[in-house]
């Protein structure tokens, strides 16, 4: 059997959640009796540069970087994509985003969702419309839509009204896995910090977090770290500013190998999230030993288990009681922790391919 991806994510994303999903597939499908290409007549991925997927990549990598390059890069590939198919024997295509426009050559198609962001969350994305309507149209035109859980699956079913048969709910693996003899991931020494990990956005909950950290004495005495997506914005410093916690809150970005050495000194991870598609952080935290504490929202609890300290996130005592009470508590710490260990178990890039497979399997 043969599946081809087409250029979209590989066009857009240097590094990022999507092009790292569909990365891990091309890795791993092939011991799945998958023959895997991806027609992308030039590229900026950074994922599919190494070895063992380049060739499986039909196209030309284009190393430079500036300001509307992946705009450029796709509208090249939007024109060049026509011919580039015209030798292709796939039996599938991937889809890997949205489009309009069919993209590619195959008997059948499938396409992945990821969320349903842009319409539960339209206010938050000048280009919503677009997006949904481009989603609307890869969906309609799929023969199987792959969701990356099981509450996107139910929002997609409800808010495009599609059959619940042509759809399928596939988890994720997590790539930010701890070594096998990490020692750090234990309680044994003081953990004076509390992190967040990611984009901010209004779904991301953010402010709400530095409300429940604020006002509590307790939650005070550890540093909150931001790591990741960017900056802190003029007005989260003011809202940082007015709360009085400037020496206490601080943005941090860097490579995986930080990211995970924040994972490992941290009292506990905080994702406090008003919706999700699927919820990666909390898999990559328990990895690492780091207790969760986390929103009761969305697709988190089919993600974390029992494994996490809920909280609803619109009420800012509830996320101060539970956090509270994870940082106080070196028993509840330890037990979450063990939990989490055993929760990773369920979630792998293995299985994640293994599934895939089986829905190509029953497409041809």
């Amino acid at each position: 059997m043969k599946v081809a991806f087409d250029h979209q994510i590989f066009s857009m994303q240097r590094y990022g959640g999507v092009s790292r999903y569909f990365f891990e597939l091309l890795s791993r499908l092939p011991a799945n009796g998958v023959s895997v290409s991806v027609v992308a007549p030039l590229y900026i991925n950074n994922y599919v540069t190494v070895d063992a997927t380049r060739r499986s990549i039909r196209g030309k990598y284009v190393p430079y970087d500036f300001a509307g390059l992946p705009q450029l890069v796709g509208l090249a590939d939007q024109i060049a994509a026509p011919l580039a198919w015209l030798g292709s024997d796939a039996d599938i295509v991937h889809e890997t985003y949205f489009s309009s426009k069919p993209v590619g050559r195959a008997k059948r198609r499938v396409v992945t969702v990821y969320d349903m962001i842009h319409e539960l969350f339209a206010d938050e994305f000048p280009d919503a419309k677009l997006v949904t309507a481009a989603k609307r149209a890869a969906v309609d035109r799929a023969d199987h839509v792959i969701c990356i859980s099981e509450n996107t699956q139910r929002d997609l079913v409800r808010l495009f009204g599609i059959d619940p048969a042509r759809t399928s709910a596939v988890h994720l693996g997590y790539s930010l896995a701890a070594a096998p003899d990490d020692a750090s991931a234990t309680d044994g020494e003081h953990k004076s910090s509390l992190l967040y990990v990611g984009g901010r956005g209004r779904c991301k909950n953010f402010r709400t977090l530095l409300q429940a950290y604020a006002s509590s004495p307790t939650l005070r005495e550890c540093e909150l770290i931001a790591f990741g997506g960017g900056p802190f914005l003029p007005q989260e410093q003011e809202e940082i500013h007015r709360l009085g916690v400037d020496d206490r809150v601080r943005f941090e970005s860097g490579s995986d190998q930080a990211l995970a050495a924040r994972y490992r000194s941290a009292a506990a991870f905080v994702y406090p999230s008003l919706y999700e598609g699927f919820g990666l952080p909390p898999l990559e935290a328990m990895s690492h030993g780091c207790p969760v504490v986390c929103s009761n929202a969305g697709p988190i609890p089919e993600v974390v288990g029992d494994a996490g300290m809920y909280f609803d996130p619109t009420d800012v005592e509830d996320l101060r009681t539970a956090l509270e009470r994870v940082v106080t508590t070196v028993e509840l710490r330890a037990n979450l922790r063990e939990r989490g260990f055993q929760r990773i178990a369920l979630f792998s890039w293995d299985k994640c391919a293994t599934e895939t497979a089986k829905i190509y399997r029953g497409l041809v």
